[in-house]
């Protein structure tokens, strides 16, 4: 039985496609890669019970994606699956020098490089550009742009971000 703390949700199935047994899935992950990447995916149905499947195929298709797992072969058996989330083993994800997952900076400390602390990355919103960090301290709430000229360094064993402050970015973006 795998633990669902080794596990990180990677998307949603949306629906069957076909009448093969492929499912129509949305992806959460950044990287497609890290869910292309992976032998297996964890299914966790609306019961709360979490079945290991071998993945055969992932491909994208227009805004989603379309997987096939084995044991998975007709639209009927398909159907069951609407609405189930799909997670992959944390550890067997891979990942470039300077590159992190979300789940390793959200609860992060963030600290400008004068040592003045900010609060915790309590959210992290996706954009076309960069993504932003919502960092929360109490009723403060600042913005923080994902950028080389901003985040200075990450520190994942003490749990620290250290930004540069840049003109007018925290009296802009506080709440």
């Amino acid at each position: 039985m795998i633990l669902p703390d080794a596990l990180l949700l990677v998307g949603k199935i949306i629906r069957p496609h076909g009448v093969r047994g492929l499912l129509r899935v949305w992806i959460y992950a950044g990287s497609e890669s890290s869910f292309r990447d992976s032998e297996f995916v964890y299914i966790k149905f609306d019961s709360g019970e979490i079945e290991e499947y071998k993945l055969i195929s992932a491909r994208p298709h227009k805004k989603f994606f379309l997987i096939k797992l084995k044991r998975l072969l007709t639209k009927i058996a398909a159907d069951n699956f609407s609405g189930a989330e799909i997670f992959i083993k944390k550890d067997g994800l891979s990942r470039d020098e300077g590159e992190y997952f979300w789940y390793e900076l959200k609860g992060l400390a963030v600290y400008l490089n004068t040592g003045e602390y900010l609060g915790l990355i309590s959210q992290i919103i996706p954009t076309s550009s960069n993504d932003i960090f919502v960092v929360k301290d109490g009723k403060r709430e600042f913005l923080i742009p994902a950028t080389y000229e901003v985040v200075r360094e990450i520190d994942i064993e003490n749990l620290k971000m250290t930004i540069s402050l840049i003109d007018g970015l925290l009296n802009i973006n506080e709440v």
